[in-house]
């Protein structure tokens, strides 16, 4: 079997944890912040954790992690 190719646009977005959960950037971050309230800045600081349902999808995208 040939190797599985890595989605270069998911290599450099999502990055995995020990325990298998995907890292992700908050989004809607990038520009009119002046318009978002101070609760979402404060809650879009540093990374989340993807949901299930999106997690699987990434997985796809990163066949070995």
């Amino acid at each position: 079997m040939p190797k599985l190719k890595t989605k270069s646009s998911a290599k450099k977005r999502f990055r995995l944890t020990g325990t298998g959960k995907v890292i992700a950037n908050v989004a809607c971050k990038r520009h009119g912040m002046s318009k978002r309230s101070q609760k979402m800045k404060r809650k879009a600081r540093g990374t989340m954790i993807l949901s299930d349902a999106d997690a699987r999808i990434v997985k796809s995208y990163l066949p070995y992690g």
